[in-house]
This record gives C-alpha cells, sequence and structure tokens, in this order.
C-alpha cells in the first residue's frame, strides 16, 4: 500500500484529489495539510510514501517545504501539484528534489500512475508537458538569473509567468483559484521587488534576467 498525505491550500481541490485516490486499490490517503508547516507537522507522526506538494502556497509554499521536508525525512518521494506547465516551474522543483511534477488538471488514471510512478523511485513528468523533456528540465538550475536578481516566492513566481503568457488579471486569478485583490497585490510585490514601474517593463525585465523565458 503507497501512503499518500495530500498538501494543497485548497481543500476542495484536496476533496476531489481524495475522491480519485479513493478508487485506487493499492493508494491510502493517510493525511491532508493545508501548507508545508502543516505537512511537516504531521509528518512527525503520521508516516508517509509519497507527499503531493502544490507548488504555491501560503505559510510555507512547496519550493520552501522541499529541503526541509527531504532533510527530515529522505525517505520519502515528492510529487509537485501545479496549474503550470511552464519549464521554470517544472525545472524550479525538480532541481529543488521534487521526484515528480504532476498538473492539477492530470485524470485519475495519469495521476495514479505518477504516484506509483514516483513510489518507486522514477521520475514523472506529466504527459501534458512532454516527457522528453524531463531529462533537459532536470540539468536546468532552478533561475537561470544574475545573483543580484531579487528572490520572488513562489506564488509571485506563477503570477509572474501567467503575466508572461499574455493573461489578464481576471484570468491569472480564476487559474490560481483567488481572487483579482489577491493578484494585484502579488503584481505591486513584483513591480517593488523588481523595482520597475509597469507591467511592460517587468516582462522586459523578467526575461532579460531569466527570471521568465
Amino acid at each position: 500500500m503507497i501512503r499518500v498525505i495530500l498538501t494543497d491550500d485548497h481543500t476542495l481541490l484536496r476533496n476531489g484529489i481524495r475522491s480519485l485516490l479513493g478508487k485506487v486499490p493499492e493508494v491510502e490517503v493517510v493525511g491532508e495539510a493545508g501548507n508545508g508547516q502543516e505537512l511537516l507537522d504531521m509528518l512527525e507522526h503520521t508516516p508517509a510514501d509519497v507527499i503531493l506538494l502544490d507548488v504555491a502556497m501560503p505559510v510555507l509554499d512547496g519550493l520552501s517545504t522541499l529541503p526541509l521536508l527531504l532533510s527530515r525525512h529522505p525517505q520519502v518521494k515528492v510529487l509537485a501539484l501545479s496549474m503550470l506547465d511552464h519549464e521554470q516551474s517544472v525545472s524550479t522543483m525538480l532541481a529543488a528534489g521534487a521526484l515528480g511534477y504532476s498538473l492539477k488538471t492530470a485524470d485519475a488514471a495519469e495521476l495514479a500512475y505518477a504516484i506509483r510512478t514516483v513510489a518507486a523511485g522514477q521520475p514523472f513528468l506529466s504527459t501534458a508537458i512532454g516527457m522528453d523533456a524531463l531529462e533537459r528540465l532536470q540539468q536546468i538550475s532552478p533561475l537561470s538569473r544574475k545573483e543580484n536578481t531579487p528572490e520572488l516566492s513562489a506564488r509571485e513566481l506563477e503570477v509572474l509567468i501567467l503575466m508572461g503568457e499574455g493573461l489578464t488579471t481576471n484570468e491569472i486569478a480564476e487559474q490560481l483559484y483567488t481572487s483579482k485583490r489577491t493578484i494585484d497585490t502579488h503584481r505591486q510585490n513584483i513591480l517593488d521587488k523588481l523595482q520597475v514601474k509597469n507591467t511592460a517593463a517587468l516582462i522586459k525585465y523578467a526575461v532579460r534576467h531569466g527570471i521568465i523565458a
């Protein structure tokens, strides 16, 4: 039996994944966490084989959770979860120690396969992204940026990537299951950190410094 802990800040999504996995005989969901800190606390008393780890969460996001998780529980395998199929997000999580990367839009069969694969110690990449990109992505440094480029949080990086793909604030809010006001706040934080004045200058800066492709 593969013991799984679901880690995502959206209860509805966790409920949906739990329902899907309930139909997989060899998989048992042994716990749920709403952020990285809850996950780390849970692992102290709840053994698990595979962690489904959301990339962007409050309190402690997936990227910040990974080194703490793997240092304390090196036997645990991590399958990253995200709405983003952008190679920057994928390579960042793989380089940080995740063994696999699955999109939240994956169906039950693919998610079950991803869990089995990661549990067996094998890498997995969502078919929507492309298996042929796995080796190349694992060799890319997490963020090929200049050393003096300010650090962005996982959520800010997601927002910036979606902005770079031309999505509006409303569309980004819909994809990330949050409010327009929250996205506006992230956008302003990104502008402040990177010290640029508007969206056009922001995208130009991000591309030039390798933050987004």
